[in-house]
C-alpha cells in the first residue's frame, strides 16, 4: 500500500504545477463566462471517467461547499440514450450525437479521456468545436489523439488510469471551486 501512496504522492507533485495551475485558472474562467451568458456545461467520459463527468455535474447542479444556486450542468450518462444511439451508429458517435442534440453556441463541453484516445470523445470535441462550445479536454498519456483539439486542456502525468483519474478528480473540483468564487464576484 506504501507504494500506491507513493505513486498517487509523485504524480500529484508532477501535476501540481504553475502551468496547471494557470489553466485551471483560465478554464474556470471560461466555463464561469459560459455559466453568466446562461450557457450550460456538459461533460462527458467513459468507465470511470463517465463517473468523474456525472460527479463534477452534480456538484454543479446541486452544491459544492456552500449553498448557491445550480448551475446547469449535464453528463452523458443516459444508458438509454447511449444504448441506442450504440446501436443505431456505433459506439464513437453515443457523445457526438448527445453533444448535437444538447449544445448551443455558448455552452462548454469538458471531456474526460485518460488516454486521450477515446474514439468517442474525439468525434464529441470535434461536434463542440464545428457548434461553437467552448471546449475543454482533461487528458491523460500525452494526451493522445485529443491533444491540441480542445480550447483548453490539461494533461495529467501519470502511466495508469487510476493515477490519471485521480488527478481529473482534483481538476474538477479546483474547476468547481474556481467557477463558484467567479460566479460570487
Amino acid at each position: 500500500m506504501a507504494g500506491e501512496l507513493d505513486d498517487a504522492r509523485v504524480a500529484l507533485e508532477r501535476f501540481a504545477s504553475a502551468a496547471t495551475a494557470g489553466a485551471l485558472e483560465r478554464i474556470a474562467d471560461g466555463l464561469a463566462a459560459c455559466v453568466r451568458g446562461r450557457g450550460k456545461i456538459l461533460a462527458c467520459g467513459n468507465g470511470g471517467s463517465a463517473a468523474d463527468a456525472m460527479h463534477f455535474c452534480e456538484e454543479l447542479t446541486g452544491r459544492f461547499r456552500a449553498d448557491r444556486a445550480p448551475i446547469a450542468a449535464l453528463a452523458c450518462v443516459d444508458p438509454g440514450h447511449l444504448t441506442c444511439t450504440a446501436n443505431d451508429y456505433g459506439y464513437e458517435q453515443v457523445f457526438a450525437r448527445w453533444v448535437r442534440a444538447l449544445g448551443r453556441r455558448g455552452d462548454a463541453l469538458v471531456v474526460l479521456s485518460t488516454s486521450g484516445n477515446s474514439r468517442n470523445i474525439l468525434r464529441a470535441v470535434d461536434a463542440g468545436n464545428e457548434m461553437g462550445l467552448l471546449t475543454v479536454g482533461l487528458l491523460g498519456k500525452g494526451g493522445g489523439v485529443l491533444r491540441g483539439l480542445c480550447g483548453h486542456e490539461i494533461v495529467a502525468p501519470g502511466e495508469t488510469a487510476d493515477r490519471i483519474q485521480e488527478l481529473h478528480m482534483l481538476a474538477l473540483h479546483a474547476l468547481v471551486a474556481g467557477i463558484e468564487a467567479r460566479l460570487a464576484a
